[in-house]
C-alpha cells in the first residue's frame, strides 16, 4: 500500500511540474507579446518625434532699414549774400541832408571851399553808414546761417537716433523670435524623451517578466523530469515486491 501511495504521490507531482511548466509558458508568451508592442511603441515614438530645427533660419538682415542722412545737411552758406538795401537807403537819406545843406549854404552865400569840405564829411558819413549796416547785417545773417546749421545737425542726429532704434528693435524681435522657437523645440525634445525613457523601461520591465517565467517554466521541467525519474523508481519497486 506504501508503494502505491508513493506512486501516486511520484505521478502527482510530474502532474503538477507539468502544469506548472505550461503555465509559466504561456506567461512568458503573453509578456513577449508585450515586448513586441511596447517596443512598437517606441518605434512609432521615434518616427513622430519632431525634426531638429534651425531656430536662426528665417533671420533677416536689417541692413535695409538704413537710409543715408547726409541730405539733411546743407551749405547754408552757399547763397549768403551781401546785404546792400539798407545801405542805399541810408546813403539816400545822406545824399538828401547834403543837397538840403548846399541849398541853405547857397542861400546864404557861404564859400565853395566850405561846400566842399561838407560834402567831403557828407561823403566820409555816408561810408561810415554803409559799412556799419552792412557788418551788421552780414553779421545777423551769419548768425541766422548757423542756427540753421545746428538745426540741420540736430535733425540728422535724430533721424539716425531714431533709425538706430528702429534697427536694434528690428534685431531684438527676430533674436527673440529665434529663442522661442529654441525654447519650444527644447521644450517638446525634453517630453518626448521622457516618454522614450518610459517606455524603454516598460520593454526593460516586459522583458524581465519574460526571464523570469522561462525561468520558471525551466524549472517546472525539470522537477516534472524529476518526478518522472521518481515515478520509475518507485514503478520498478512496486514490481519487485
Amino acid at each position: 500500500m506504501a508503494a502505491v501511495t508513493a506512486l501516486v504521490a511520484a505521478g502527482a507531482a510530474v502532474v503538477g511540474s507539468g502544469v506548472q511548466a505550461i503555465s509559466a509558458n504561456q506567461r512568458a508568451q503573453k509578456a513577449k507579446g508585450k515586448v513586441g508592442r511596447a517596443m512598437g511603441e517606441l518605434a512609432d515614438l521615434e518616427a513622430s518625434r519632431q525634426p531638429v530645427i534651425n531656430p536662426y533660419e528665417n533671420m533677416e538682415s536689417v541692413a535695409g532699414l538704413a537710409s543715408d542722412t547726409s541730405g539733411i545737411l546743407k551749405n547754408r552758406y552757399n547763397n549768403i549774400g551781401v546785404a546792400t538795401q539798407a545801405a542805399e537807403i541810408k546813403i539816400e537819406e545822406a545824399d538828401i541832408a547834403l543837397a538840403n545843406t548846399l541849398d541853405t549854404l547857397a542861400a546864404t552865400g557861404a564859400s565853395a571851399g566850405g561846400a566842399t569840405a561838407l560834402a567831403q564829411a557828407a561823403l566820409a558819413s555816408k561810408r561810415g553808414v554803409a559799412a556799419g549796416i552792412e557788418q551788421q547785417e552780414q553779421a545777423l545773417e551769419e548768425k541766422r546761417v548757423q542756427t540753421e546749421m545746428r538745426l540741420d545737425s540736430a535733425k540728422m542726429g535724430e533721424a539716425q537716433r531714431l533709425q538706430g532704434i528702429e534697427m536694434s528693435e528690428a534685431k531684438r524681435m527676430q533674436q527673440a523670435e529665434a529663442q522661442g522657437e529654441a525654447y519650444v523645440f527644447e521644450a517638446t525634445e525634453s517630453r518626448e524623451g521622457v516618454q522614450l525613457d518610459r517606455k524603454q523601461a516598460e520593454i526593460d520591465s516586459y522583458r524581465g517578466q519574460v526571464a523570469a517565467h522561462r525561468q520558471a517554466r525551466d524549472g517546472a521541467v525539470g522537477a516534472a523530469i524529476g518526478g518522472l525519474g521518481a515515478v520509475g523508481v518507485e514503478a520498478v519497486k512496486y514490481k519487485n515486491r
